[in-house]
């Protein structure tokens, strides 16, 4: 069986179009480009439909990288998964997290156990009327079990954050599907992106065993006592598939690091973050070597539109989306324990963790 070592490294950015600090890492020879996995970032835009921050993150990457690797722009982005997630509310701080992976032939001395691991897969292209609904997510389901082969996890317990990056419907493609003589889920566009986040949350659901794999078209967007509770997804224009990244614990890893999680109950769960924090070393007393790489979480404002008995008006502000409010309360949150405002907190939890919460994962370097 092989051995690989992944490496995680986040780099603050200065905009959207901002590739120098990953630059100046590949040039130093800490990074090797070609072993570049996965990229997710948080963008600075609204994070909705408009969010073109998204598009323009990944475009400069390829462009930055294509040279690096001898390839095309184009193929940079088949080859390497972007997951940009837009929106940096509150403190939250514009950064990129970068994975890479490498086989090794002797695992370095002193690490043990099961370390961080990596594996992607990808679904195939959707069509309009195909998003929020079971196809959406069968396929899902499938691509994570060919990610989580890929990273050398067989265990689901072992699968602690899966990422995925959705499709939306546009105008025109609700009126490709009409064409043909399907309806879509919606017609709304901000709408599609909460249909497509949900169905491929329950897609990592049920490939993980957490709900039984009989989902229904209706069950999306309203059985929420079904969900994931490591499932994170974030909706964009601009694909048409999923990407999905696996990231877990594996013995045949010989990586630095380690992943570990919790589930928050509401968006003021400081307790799951702390947990989270704790299942890696970086509690209330942090274990001696253990050094903090980042902090994943999903971010939604309650749908009964209260927190612990007490109203919100998330759900009522027509100025800002529900999603934006969610993502500075939960990234305020996070920042504070954690003692870092770059911490990649998505909005948008639909069968992400229970209703009003969300999964939240923490990666921590390890000493030996």
């Amino acid at each position: 069986m092989r051995t690989t070592s992944v490496g995680v490294f986040k780099i603050a950015t200065k905009g959207p179009g901002d590739v120098s600090g990953l630059m100046r890492l590949i040039q130093q020879g800490t990074i090797d480009a070609s072993s570049i996995l996965a990229i997710l970032g948080k963008t600075e835009g609204n994070g909705g439909v408009n969010d073109f921050t998204r598009e323009y993150a990944v475009a400069a990457l390829c462009n930055a990288l294509a040279p690096k690797l001898a390839l095309t722009p184009e193929a940079v982005e088949q080859r390497i998964a972007f997951v940009m997630s837009g929106g940096t509310e509150g403190v939250l701080s514009p950064h990129l997290t970068v994975f890479t992976r490498q086989q090794v032939e002797t695992p370095p001395a002193g690490i043990a156990g099961k370390r961080l691991s990596i594996g992607m897969a990808q679904t195939r292209d959707f069509l309009p009327e195909e998003l929020g609904r079971s196809a959406q997510i069968g396929e899902t389901a499938r691509a994570v079990e060919a990610a989580m082969a890929d990273a050398g996890i067989s265990d689901a317990a072992d699968v602690h954050f899966v990422q995925i990056k959705c499709p939306l419907l546009t105008s025109e493609r609700v009126e490709a599907a009409t064409a043909r003589g399907h309806k879509t889920a919606t017609i709304s566009a901000y709408s599609s992106m909460a249909y497509s986040r949900g169905a491929s949350a329950l897609g990592v659901a049920v490939a993980l065993g957490e709900i039984a794999s009989d989902i229904r078209d209706e069950d999306v967007l309203r059985r929420y006592d079904l969900f994931s509770k490591v499932a994170s997804t974030s909706s964009g224009i601009e694909l048409m598939h999923n990407v999905v990244i696996v990231l877990g614990n594996s013995g045949t890893s010989a990586s630095e690091f380690e992943i570990g999680r919790a589930v928050m109950s509401d968006a003021i769960d400081a307790a799951a973050v702390t947990e989270a924090l704790d299942s890696v070393g970086l509690g209330k007393q942090p274990e001696a070597g253990c050094e903090l790489v980042n902090v994943f979480a999903k971010a939604e404002a309650s749908p009964d539109g209260t927190v612990r008995g007490l109203r919100h008006t998330m759900l009522e502000d027509t100025d800002i989306s529900s999603t934006r409010h969610a993502r500075a309360a939960v990234g305020g949150l996070i920042a504070g324990l954690a003692g870092t405002s770059a911490v990649y907190v998505s909005g948008g939890a639909e069968h992400q963790g229970p209703a009003g919460g969300g999964p939240v994962a923490v990666i921590a370097r390890l000493s030996g």
